[in-house]
């Protein structure tokens, strides 16, 4: 749980900064979407890789 209230915790500092750089009226809203989306994609990735080999280690262990 306490993970999930960090996760949550850093979307809220990346909406931000988002949210920022659009009233700033830059370019570099772009950019930063860009990077965060990319780490996003990256942390979810890890997860589903994470949670199949659980499920198939769970899968293996059961007679």
């Amino acid at each position: 749980m306490k993970k999930l209230l960090y996760l949550a915790l850093f979307m809220l500092i990346g909406a931000a900064i988002i949210g920022a750089s659009i009233l700033v009226g830059s370019n570099a809203s772009w950019y930063v979407s860009w990077i965060l989306g990319t780490a996003l994609f990256v942390l979810l990735l890890a997860g589903a890789v994470i949670w199949f080999e659980r499920l198939d280690a769970v899968r293996s262990d059961v007679p």
